[in-house]
């Protein structure tokens, strides 16, 4: 039977499904004490799933309610299926679907802002979370803090707490300001996107963002910010493809019943988390999650190699004409560029960190699952922000010690031919990438000045670097990766 001939999912329709395909607790039992801003699959593949099995092995009744900055589409599907959805593992040889059932409401930031605010306010909501990318942090490449200048931080901040926000964090810095006035609880605000040191660089842009507001009490919010909000640092991973149509069929053959919004991952999931915690927290720990006094070994690990080598894979697989990160592994150059990556890499890593060759070796095998479908065009989107946190600080900590980046150079060539034709929609920096490529530019100049949009001006401006990437052009123009 078709997708659109069975059911909907829906909490009635969980009696229909196989106890082991049923969410792990009865959804009805739930409380919304945590807050998550970002309704993408990363999130309802990995926090949510945490938080489910948290509550499950503990008995207490962690909900959470999820935000969408901007999708009000997949707040209204959401609603329509009681807030439940199903997951998808792709093993090499099966899969295995379960419905989840950890979120408690689903909101749009803009039509709902009352509903936020009064959330972020409730004193029995101590977690907020956030997953909504690296340009969803507004942050200055210049400086490192909130870019007051870009567009719609301006608008935010010209709006006042009453206006129409449309940025999380001025929506998350209004909240938590309305919090501190209130006099509530303390509450731990969470980032888990892939950024080095994460909670700090969210902490500064929402403390910039009220230090740069006209509310005549920032001064003391800030002071009641420093006392009672955290900002945990933490290391999330799964891969995460983006949905695809069949992905819809597959949960449907599986449960019999349709599910408007499925996800899928792979069978591996990790969350490393500081234990910096000031209010009350789902037991997530009952579910494998790591608790560590500093997360940066593994953050800086994770960003490095699995990220890195994803970027990498994902600009030089679209030079050759390859379509997923398994289609490229399958390559005669794929897992070797993964190895290499990490080997030229592993040298500007913390010593305490996970052992980089192992940490490799899990890479080609999670790399190398053909039930993945992981788009190359999905990885590479806002590479000018990505390469920044994943690529440059390694490059310039082994070009300072004398050390030789051919992986890097190779990497950085693809990505710079990829600027050449990068849509609006791709990159935020799009506009300016391409104004690089000026008539008659020399490759070496275009280079630097790439890397000049990436805030990178001591890497554009070391010309053994910028030839060395430019002399890799023209084997990628003709479809050679040459490692």
């Amino acid at each position: 039977m078709s997708a659109d001939r069975l059911p909907p999912l829906s909490r009635a329709a969980l009696d229909r499904l196989a106890p082991e395909q049923r969410p792990a607790v009865d959804p009805a039992e739930l409380r919304t004490r945590a807050v998550h801003f970002g309704l993408g699959a990363f999130h309802r593949a990995h926090q949510a799933l945490y938080t489910e099995n948290a509550a499950a092995r503990s008995g207490e009744p962690w909900g959470s309610v999820a935000v969408a900055p901007r999708s009000t589409a997949t707040v209204a599907a959401l609603r329509a299926q009681d807030c439940l959805y199903s997951l998808t593992e792709r093993h090499p040889d099966r899969s295995v679907c379960r419905v989840v059932g950890s979120v408690t409401g689903a909101l749009a930031m803009g039509a709902d802002a009352a509903a936020v605010d009064a959330l972020l306010a409730d004193p029995e909501v101590t977690v907020v979370t956030l997953t909504i990318t690296e340009k969803g942090y507004h942050r200055s490449p210049r400086t490192g803090g909130l870019d007051t200048a870009a567009p719609a931080i301006a608008a935010d901040l010209a709006a006042g707490p009453d206006g129409p926000l449309t940025t999380v964090i001025g929506r998350l810095a209004a909240g938590l300001a309305a919090r501190m006035r209130a006099g509530a609880p303390p509450v731990n605000v969470v980032s888990c996107d892939n950024m080095a040191d994460n909670g700090a660089q969210l902490a500064r842009v929402v403390h910039d963002f009220v230090r740069a507001s006209a509310w005549p009490d920032r001064a003391p919010i800030l002071d009641r910010l420093a006392e009672a909000v955290t900002f945990p640092a933490t290391v999330v991973d799964r891969i995460v493809p983006a949905t695809g149509p069949g992905d819809r069929s597959t949960a449907a053959a599986a449960l019999g019943v349709d599910d408007a919004l499925p996800v899928v991952g792979e069978p591996y999931r990790q969350w490393v988390l500081a234990d910096s915690f000031t209010a009350p927290r789902p037991p997530w720990e009952l579910d494998g999650a790591l608790f560590v006094p500093d997360v940066a070994p593994y953050q800086l690990t994770k960003l490095r190699l699995l990220n890195g080598s994803h970027s990498a894979l994902a600009y030089l697989g679209t030079a050759v004409g390859r379509t997923t990160i398994a289609d490229v592994m399958a390559t005669d150059w794929g897992e070797r560029l993964v190895r290499a990556l990490c080997a030229e890499v592993a040298p500007t890593l913390p010593a305490d960190g996970p052992d980089p060759r192992a940490y490799a070796d899990d890479l080609v095998v999670r790399f190398r699952n053909p039930a993945m479908h992981h788009l190359l065009r999905q990885i590479g989107t806002d590479g000018s922000l990505k390469i920044t946190e994943r690529w440059l600080p390694a490059l310039r900590l082994a070009r300072a010690r004398g050390a030789a980046t051919p992986v890097l150079e190779l990497a950085l060539a693809a990505w710079v031919l990829s600027t050449r034709r990068v849509d609006a929609g791709a990159d935020p920096a799009a506009a300016a990438l391409a104004a690089c490529w000026r008539p008659a530019a020399r490759p070496a100049d275009a280079v630097g000045a790439l890397l000049r949009v990436l805030g990178a001006a001591d890497l554009a401006d070391d010309a053994v670097l910028t030839t060395a990437v430019a002399d890799r052009l023209p084997a990628l123009r003709a479809g050679r990766v040459e490692i």
